[in-house]
């Protein structure tokens, strides 16, 4: 109870005494000025823009799929240990080698998710 109170002193303490910076506007001469080049900007930059989120969204996918994979680990173990009788065996195996491999997949499409925002990337 008493590093609950004290946390939540320090908490109120650090919002309180360092407030957010207040925004500043620019000039309004500026920004009517920039406004339809800022337009023309956005319109040029629009297919670009969504077809790096088109793969970002498909390399999220891929990263879903691994983080689910990895399960796959413990299920091939249950399957060659106590399913073998029952013909199990070659998919326990398979699932054994794919859910070893997941960990390494999810990791190298983690890492890729930067990059598929400008570039499409087939792995």
């Amino acid at each position: 109870m008493k590093k609950t109170l004290f946390l939540l002193v320090l908490t109120l303490f650090v919002f309180f005494a360092f407030p957010a910076p207040e925004a500043k506007a620019f000039e309004p001469v500026s920004m009517s000025l920039l406004a339809p080049i800022a337009l023309k900007a956005a319109q040029v930059a629009a297919p670009y823009v969504i077809r790096g989120l088109k793969n970002f969204a498909k390399g999220c996918v891929k990263v879903g799929k691994d983080m689910v994979d990895i399960f796959r680990l413990p299920i091939g173990l249950g399957e060659v240990l106590f399913m073998a009788p029952f013909g199990f065996l070659k998919s326990g195996i398979r699932n054994i080698v794919l859910g070893s491999v997941a960990p390494f997949k999810l990791c190298l499409h983690t890492l890729l998710l930067p990059v598929v925002l400008f570039v499409n990337v087939n792995i």
